[in-house]
């Protein structure tokens, strides 16, 4: 089974601030880094590493090729990201010694997909295949139409949230990842348990993945709801947390593993994230969080 990751690709240039930059200030930084990044390559990476078959689908500006090698090496198949002339997306963030971030984002390269790109790729999907999407490429609808005319399963983490947007594609996702905030935005909510409640009514195929921080992950999908409380670790750098935990997750979904273990192995690789700077580079391996796992039974 393939995991067609239709993802972001980003170049992030990482500053270590003592406070986030205010109107009107100049800061100096002592500490910068060009790192890969992007929600889909972070998610990428984080499926190969977790051993999953993960072909990204994007595109980055054809000066770039460095990029490539390093998905490449770190176990991503490239074979269908299209090299053009569009600068590749890239992200200025600032990180505190609190380890809260702030990020300007540039779309470019990734707003540059077309039909027939996508088009090319998934005629070559299968059953038991999956799409993964995020919010920061273009045509995600149509992708998801594609997706399902193959009868290839959809997961979506609308990330950054487009409320709007979500709430007219989520007919088309079998799988939907978020944040608490996100949810109970998408669904009009108060809180936590009330958003669990209704999202059965209002999308009863639907399966949700809702991740709580520190309070864990929640999995509810109308016939079940599974809790997994949350690794407690010494966080220096939260960027790619989250990608992390989709990575793993899904990787051990498509292995046979059950939700709940395959929940539990994704906070652990999450919680190992955390602890280490950068995006991409801060996710672990598999007997990474192997030995994670048999430190913390």
């Amino acid at each position: 089974m393939t995991i067609y990751n239709v993802g972001s690709i980003n170049l992030d240039h990482l500053y270590q601030l003592d406070h986030f930059v205010r109107p009107g200030e100049t800061m100096a930084s002592d500490h910068y880094q060009c790192l890969l990044g992007g929600k889909g390559a972070n998610q990428s990476v984080a499926l190969a590493k977790a051993g999953a078959d993960v072909k990204h689908v994007g595109a980055i500006h054809h000066s770039d090729q460095s990029v490539v090698t390093q998905l490449q090496s770190l176990g991503v198949d490239t074979s269908l990201i299209r090299q053009i002339d569009v600068p590749t997306g890239h992200a200025i963030i600032q990180l505190t010694k609190e380890a809260e971030n702030s990020i300007i984002l540039y779309q470019g390269a990734n707003h540059a997909l077309t039909e027939e790109q996508v088009d090319q790729v998934l005629e070559k999907a299968q059953q038991g295949d999956w799409v993964l999407l995020q919010n920061e490429t273009n045509l995600i609808e149509y992708v998801m139409q594609k997706a399902q005319q193959q009868g290839v399963k959809v997961a979506f983490n609308p990330a950054p949230m487009d409320a709007a947007l979500t709430k007219q594609v989520l007919g088309l996702v079998d799988l939907l990842i978020v944040n608490e905030v996100e949810a109970m935005d998408l669904i009009g909510t108060p809180d936590i348990d009330s958003t669990i409640a209704a999202f059965p009514d209002a999308y009863p195929d639907l399966a949700v993945l809702m991740t709580l921080g520190k309070a864990g992950v929640c999995y509810f999908n109308g016939e079940e709801r599974i809790q997994v409380e949350a690794f407690s670790v010494q966080a220096v750098d939260t960027t790619a947390a989250g990608d992390t935990f989709i990575g793993f997750c899904l990787s051990a979904m498509m292995k046979g593993q059950g939700m709940a273990e395959s929940i539990r192995r994704a906070c652990a690789a999450s919680a190992i994230c955390v602890t280490r700077l950068g995006a991409a580079s801060s996710i672990p391996t598999q007997q990474e969080v192997t030995e994670f796992l048999a430190q913390h039974d």
